[in-house]
């Protein structure tokens, strides 16, 4: 039986995460800042209060980790906001770093001393972070935080080698959640939890940093 840890478990993508592992036998450690009832029915160990983008509040999921070491963090958590050129929100673009791009690094690096040899780490970037595919622009603060997270991913994979943890960067596609305002366009959260596990699942010391779409499609950074 495997351990996973997962971020923004309350619904979407993360709450059907904690759905598919839970199923296939393994244990799940779910986090979000306040617990869906979706998700407390689902009788996997919740840890609420948790906010990525607070140091405190990571530094108390770490103490409450006590007797356990984790085969698998999942960097799911993340916020979106639509900012133009035109409408240029410094606020906005700083708080999309601090949760998408500063927060799961800041959280790796507290739960370090619970991963071991063979442990993974995924993180849900987007296809929006990728300089060589972007075709319609905007989105500044979204894109730039993407970018910004797939970078510390890469250098993080790299780190992490030497000890033989590995590190996958995933668009998880586009998904259909409250996020994307629920698109007609999207996959289902459940399509898009299957394909990030399956990627998880292929993850090895070859090709630990690749830029990945669920699919299977290596990315362009």
């Amino acid at each position: 039986m495997s351990t996973f840890l997962l971020t923004g478990s309350n619904r979407g993508i993360g709450l059907n995460l904690c759905k598919q592992i839970q199923k296939r036998g393994d244990e799940v450690i779910a986090t979000c800042r306040k617990a869906s009832q979706e998700l407390i029915d689902l009788g996997v160990r919740i840890e609420e209060n948790v906010d990525i983008s607070s140091e405190k509040s990571i530094i108390n999921l770490s103490n409450n980790l006590t007797n356990i070491s984790l085969d698998c963090i999942i960097h799911n958590a993340g916020i979106y906001e639509f900012n133009s050129f035109e409408n240029i929100d410094k606020k906005s673009i700083l708080r999309q770093f601090e949760v998408n791009a500063v927060g799961p690094i800041s959280l790796t690096k507290n739960l370090k001393h619970l991963l071991k040899r063979c442990s993974k780490v995924a993180f849900i970037t987007s296809r929006m972070g990728s300089i060589g595919d972007n075709t319609s622009g905007s989105s500044y603060g979204y894109r730039m935080s993407k970018v910004a997270l797939s970078m510390a991913a890469k250098s993080l994979s790299l780190d992490l080698l030497r000890e033989e943890i590995y590190v996958a960067i995933l668009h998880p596609g586009l998904v259909s959640t409250r996020m994307t305002g629920f698109t007609s366009n999207g996959i289902t959260a459940e399509e898009s939890a299957c394909g990030i596990l399956k990627r998880i699942n292929s993850l090895n010391k070859q090709n630990s940093g690749t830029f990945w779409h669920i699919n299977g499609e290596v990315l362009p950074w």
